[in-house]
């Protein structure tokens, strides 16, 4: 999963998409110890953004995932004004795109309190774990709430680990 994810984030990152990786791989590039067989981001929903979004994509010939491949879909900038989730195979590779996430909403909602990490040369914005965590919360899947300890835990170290502001003693 990891070379695909990180080529994916860097060509929408190169693409100037505006966007924040959410689920898994947010988790583990934040020190979660989750596995994940997927690309979550949650994405802008604006016309500007959805055209480059679409721009960077349509090349890569995603399909809807869970569909027989022979149904006629075409990714392009009408189809994600259309709908706002889409659950797609590129290759063999699953992406997720996400205009609203459970609990929590969309993109405005999410990217002020994102954190920052530079991918190949690119910063790049992680959902938070505490939105993470109210994300799988919400969702309330076996699958999500097996992940909740793990992403409790991750939180817990990356709180430990922050300095201590001295001002405040």
């Amino acid at each position: 999963m990891w070379p695909f994810a990180k080529d994916m984030i860097i060509k929408l990152a190169q693409g100037q998409v505006e966007f924040v990786v959410v689920g898994g791989v947010s988790a583990i590039l934040q020190g979660a110890e989750v596995s994940t067989l997927d690309l979550d981001i949650c994405y802008r929903r604006t016309p500007e953004n959805l055209a480059r979004l679409a721009q960077v994509l349509a090349p890569l010939q995603p399909r809807l995932r869970g569909l027989p491949p022979d149904l006629p879909f075409i990714f392009d900038e009408r189809a994600l004004q259309l709908g706002s989730n889409f659950t797609l195979l590129i290759g063999t590779e699953s992406l997720d795109l996400l205009g609203v996430m459970s609990a929590i909403g969309g993109y405005e909602q999410v990217i002020g309190d994102a954190n920052e990490i530079i991918v190949g040369s690119h910063p790049v914005k992680l959902l938070s774990l505490t939105h993470l965590i109210a994300t799988k919360e919400a969702a309330g899947r076996p699958k999500d709430k097996a992940v909740l300890p793990l992403l409790r835990a991750a939180l817990e170290t990356k709180q430990q680990d922050k300095p201590h502001d001295e001002s405040a003693s």
